[in-house]
């Protein structure tokens, strides 16, 4: 009977959360009531679940996780203080003579501002409203407006210095500096899909993404050029010297963020837009976020503990024995399984509850975890635009204008999900993209990538 205690601890917890209960709660919960189980049916002791206390100690010793209210409060900064917003202006007298101009000021901007904030829901949100008004002035096809929107605010989830990559790297104990560095090219090439696309569009369909002279006709290209020196090219420049010296080894990613806070607020306050109001704002917004994030990683703790404790990685070891193909098998299956779950459960949940569970398995076989974890990254990108569910369309719902229906935020978020699943495929077929390595045979039966022995 006891051996169908960790099957029971997984469906009570998939029960809970689609009853609606907050996930880290409920991550505690059932870990402390099945934890009582275990203590009286004899699979451990009170003594083991002492363990917890070095667990909590060591979540907050993680070095990695000092990065996050650093790169959340950039974000926030650069957002609250209308850096960004003063990018996308003068972005867009840039490309504004071009037909989709706004679109492609849109996905650099998004580019710039994921990197820096590093959150899916904040990017979304802060691009929307920075940009959607004025694609929709401009006669914008709204299918097109909200899709690249949300496509460009899910960058956040792959572009270094991710919020989402560092609690990746913390899930599935990979070195953080080695995700960043596997995850820049994959990046690159998404912004570049995501372009590639806007222009075969606007080739295809001029009338979709018409152009704009508003504000450009009138100046001449010198002011143009200088004003966009000021207000993107530092922005631009703070972002990607933090992300140079985090990719050569210079800082670390904490250092790197500790760096890009100070740089950001120099020049907030050399723009005379920094005020107390929106400084306390953004500190606000990231002492949540922050405080939200660590709960999640004590609750996930926990439940990881007791079902250790419960030899639940014994149960989905044996799940997996049956995939044919060995490595292909297992990583088939795995993309296409989250693929399905975020249809239904968000990042954090995948992220806290699936990710720890195969990821001894994914070792076991001997695949490469830096790839893995990146290949891991992109795919749930796609679960914040997955129609109806994703994350990324409620929260650009929130601040569309009523007279865009529903439907077409949905459709519009299509095209650019098949482009996320395009990537995934690359990375699968092309590991070097992210494993840098040289040029090899790569056997499709077993996708040796020159991989790192198993850990015992």
């Amino acid at each position: 009977m006891t051996e169908f205690l960790a099957p029971a601890m997984f469906i009570c917890l998939v029960v809970s959360l689609f009853a609606g209960f907050p996930v880290a709660f409920s991550l505690a919960a059932v870990a402390g009531v099945f934890g009582v189980i275990g203590v009286t049916t004899g699979h451990f002791n009170v003594t083991f679940l002492n363990n917890m206390l070095f667990r909590i100690q060591g979540t907050f010793n993680n070095d990695n996780l000092l990065a996050l209210p650093l790169l959340i409060f950039m974000g926030m900064l650069l957002e609250r203080t209308g850096i960004a917003e003063d990018m996308f202006v003068a972005l867009n007298r840039l490309f504004g003579r071009l037909s989709g101009g706004l679109a492609y000021t849109t996905i650099i901007v998004g580019a710039a501002l994921s990197a820096i904030t590093g959150f899916v829901s904040a990017s979304v949100v802060a691009i929307g409203l920075i940009s959607l008004p004025v694609m929709l002035r401009a006669k914008y096809d709204p299918k097109l407006a909200t899709g690249v929107i949300a496509a460009a605010g899910t960058l956040a989830q792959v572009v270094p210095p991710s919020l989402v990559l560092i609690i990746l790297a913390e899930q599935l104990e990979v070195s953080l500096l080695e995700i960043y560095r596997g995850a820049l090219l994959p990046a690159a090439l998404l912004v570049v899909l995501y372009l590639s696309y806007i222009f075969l569009v606007t080739r295809m369909s001029p009338g979709r993404a018409p152009s704009t002279f508003a504000g450009t006709a009138v100046l001449p290209q010198s002011q143009v050029f200088l004003e966009v020196v000021r207000a993107a090219g530092l922005p631009l420049g703070i972002v990607a010297a933090v992300l140079a010296a985090i990719f050569f080894g210079v800082t670390t990613p904490t250092e790197g963020g500790a760096i890009g806070v100070v740089a950001i607020l120099l020049l907030a306050l050399a723009a005379r837009k920094l005020t107390g109001r929106n400084l306390r704002q953004a500190m606000d917004v990231t002492g949540i976020l922050c405080s939200g994030i660590i709960f999640l990683l004590l609750g996930a703790s926990f439940f990881m503990l007791v079902f250790r404790g419960l030899e639940g990685h014994l149960w989905i070891e044996s799940l997996f024995k049956f995939l044919p193909a060995g490595q292909v098998g297992f990583i088939v299956f795995v993309n296409i399984a989250i693929f399905f779950l975020a249809f239904f459960l968000d990042f954090f949940e995948i992220a806290f509850i699936v990710l720890p569970l195969i990821a001894p398995i994914a070792r076991h076989l001997g695949i490469d975890m830096v790839w893995f974890t990146v290949l891991l990254a992109v795919n749930l990108q796609t679960s914040f635009m997955h129609p109806p569910f994703g994350i990324a369309l409620y929260n650009l719902r929130s601040v569309t204008p009523s007279f865009v229906p529903t439907s077409q935020i949905y459709w519009g978020a299509v095209p650019f999900l098949v482009l996320q699943v395009l990537m995934v495929g690359l990375l699968i077929a092309v590991p070097q993209i992210v494993t840098q390595a040289p040029a090899s045979v790569v056997d499709p039966g077993t996708i040796k990538i020159e991989l790192p022995a198993p850990e015992n």
